[in-house]
């Protein structure tokens, strides 16, 4: 099934769109959290990258529903090809802004992105059940989800690289506008799809759009359940993305070349774990590995948090090969790997499941209505952990860590329990 979807006009360039979209978000994100960490912010590390993912965040709980609004209402491939059009001239601001060094800018163009993101994940998901069939939809998500943490894998590797003092500021600005264009050309091969609510009018209450998508998930038992799942699945992700960087640097001494080894192990684990859940669910809507891979997020977040939480501020850089050659860095590794892994098979799905029960003429605002309360969830949380991490608090790290483990062992009791009423 794998092979037949990535030969099909009906996935391939929607898959490549959005790898690309992916690759260019992650790309801009962790350029300005490198350049955060070792050129322009060190002093305020810990807060300002964490304000860098809740700035790039935010648009997706306001516009969100604005989307899947659009997209219902009109043909999605049209809609997603006037927002890569309009990717372009963001585009041109992170290019601008990385040439001036300028964070001021930098974060005005992650937000600019944060917005083309919120209006065209309610698309790249909603239209996946217009194009593929029921039981192509688990394999359809493991594709996207683990292409999408390859993309974040690439766009980590390439923006930390960017943001070594080495590297030529034009050739990185060319490559920032290259990218930029390879969105919006695969875009332009997106099959069309037929309006699922012809009649459907955009609110230009976003406020109001935004609360009504939330509200309506709620009747619908199975579909909150779900909701609930695939935003605690980025609720994990941009904590432990914003907590990991910041204590490699401080605690380990890892430089760039650890940095992107560890997010690289984290982008595998994801992609590993995402094909493990559609394999297992062999074309089916099949929800029990999601309580036992939020247990072994728990382990995993909960050991990584003790590995590293009687570890002084290091005094020196270390190179890759030292890091894992250190029984510490072997840890690490091994312990950031296996969460991304289980986090893929968390969520695939229970990703799948939301978009199968939902009905065609809706489909987009539901997807549009999850990803606001993943928004919300990613928001609070990232900006808790800002909080946290303060002087007002001062919380390390490992502690961050271990506490978001003790809250993965909370929600596998409730998830297991939540979708043993709907079995």
């Amino acid at each position: 099934m794998f092979w037949q979807l990535m030969t099909s006009r009906r996935f391939l360039p929607l898959f490549l769109s959005q790898f690309f979209s992916a690759f260019n978000d992650n790309f801009v994100r962790n350029m300005l959290a490198m350049l955060i960490l070792f050129r322009l912010g060190e002093d305020q590390a810990g807060p300002l990258v964490t304000l860098a993912i809740a700035l790039f965040i935010l648009p997706s709980i306001f516009l969100s529903a604005l989307g899947g609004e659009m997209a219902d209402a009109q043909d999605k491939a049209r809609v997603a090809r006037q927002l890569k059009f309009y990717e372009i001239f963001v585009q041109m601001i992170v290019a601008v802004g990385f040439l001036l060094q300028s964070l001021a800018l930098l974060y005005v163009a992650l937000f600019g992105l944060g917005v083309i993101a919120a209006l065209f994940t309610p698309i790249k998901y909603g239209i996946l059940p217009d194009h593929l069939a029921r039981e192509e939809l688990p394999a359809g998500n493991a594709l996207i989800e683990g292409a999408t943490f390859i993309a974040i894998l690439c766009g980590i590797v390439f923006g930390a690289y960017a943001a070594d003092e080495s590297r030529q500021a034009t050739g990185v600005a060319i490559q920032l506008m290259l990218i930029a264009l390879v969105c919006y050309a695969t875009a332009l091969f997106i099959p069309s799809t037929k309006p699922g609510a012809p009649g459907l009018r955009a609110d230009p209450n976003i406020f109001g759009s935004t609360w009504r998508s939330i509200v309506e998930l709620v009747p619908d038992r199975r579909i909150w359940i779900g909701t609930q799942a695939v935003s605690w699945f980025w609720l994990v992700g941009a904590v432990t993305l914003s907590l990991v960087p910041v204590l490699i640097k401080q605690r380990s001494g890892g430089g760039l070349d650890v940095e992107a080894a560890i997010s690289a192990f984290f982008a595998i684990g994801i992609a590993i774990g995402s094909l493990a859940g559609a394999i297992l669910a062999r074309g089916r809507i099949w929800l029990a590995p999601v309580p036992l891979a939020a247990l072994a997020m728990a382990g995993f977040l909960i050991d990584l948090g003790f590995a590293t939480m009687h570890l002084p501020k290091a005094e020196g850089a270390v190179s890759l090969r030292a890091f894992l050659e250190s029984a510490t860095g072997l840890r690490i590794a091994l312990d950031v790997t296996g969460l991304a892994a289980a986090a893929g098979l968390f969520v695939v799905p229970a990703f799948a499941a939301v978009q199968a029960w939902s009905r065609q003429e809706r489909r987009a605002r539901v997807i549009a209505g999850v990803n606001i309360v993943s928004s919300l969830y990613m928001a609070g949380a990232t900006l808790v952990t800002a909080l946290l991490q303060s002087s007002l608090v001062g919380l390390g790290e490992p502690v961050l860590l271990a506490a978001l483990g003790l809250l993965n062992l909370i929600a596998a009791v409730i998830f297991w329990r939540s979708f043993a009423k709907l079995a």
